[in-house]
């Protein structure tokens, strides 16, 4: 059991004193909670885009030891349970033709993750857009890249692909969000 600081306690009673989350599935609250309670933005209670079945398929591929994978360094130094593979500074990332840095380390990564793996997008349009063109069989995406050039159509792009997601409907995002929502998941006990 995660012990919770005062300071996250008495954030998460502020946060429910202004938005009541109550209605919404256990996964779903948990993980829409975590990402107020990292941007202290209400406006992701609905932002927000899930179905808990995804939340919960991701859940147990998180518990059977599945790689999580993100975009940029940022988003894998906010999840603070376990390791993720993050190709971006890999030099094999840098110069692939007609591709960003970020897409590039997306199909490095995945050499290395393999199928059923959890993808975390916080940063990149570009690696998401990749994820989904590629074909990665992902666990779930987290899928929140933050900008005003590709990050709304990126995400509309990973809800149309029928990719098990969460994502968001605004220019919104970023990598504390996103590592929060998968955080979210890390740490979420049955019956909280």
């Amino acid at each position: 059991m995660r012990t919770i600081h005062p300071i996250e306690a008495r954030s998460l009673e502020i946060l429910r004193s202004r938005v009541d989350l109550g209605a919404l599935p256990p996964l779903t609250r948990a993980v829409t909670e975590r990402v107020i309670h990292a941007s202290a933005d209400l406006e992701y209670a609905t932002d927000l885009v899930t179905e808990e079945e995804h939340l919960r398929q991701g859940l147990r591929a998180l518990r059977d030891g599945a790689p999580i994978v993100t975009d940029v360094a940022m988003v894998a130094a906010g999840i603070t349970a376990r390791p993720a593979i993050c190709s971006i500074s890999d030099p094999a990332a840098a110069g692939v033709e007609g591709l960003t840095r970020s897409a590039a380390a997306i199909r490095l990564s995945y050499a290395k993750a393999g199928p059923g793996a959890v993808w975390v997008v916080g940063n990149a349009p570009t690696a998401l857009e990749e994820i989904i063109e590629h074909g990665v069989a992902p666990a779930l995406v987290i899928g929140l890249p933050v900008g005003f050039v590709g990050a709304v159509e990126s995400k509309a792009a990973l809800r149309d692909s029928g990719l098990p997601a969460v994502s968001n409907v605004s220019e919104k995002g970023g990598s504390a969000v996103a590592a929060a929502a998968l955080n979210a998941l890390l740490y979420f006990e049955e019956g909280s």
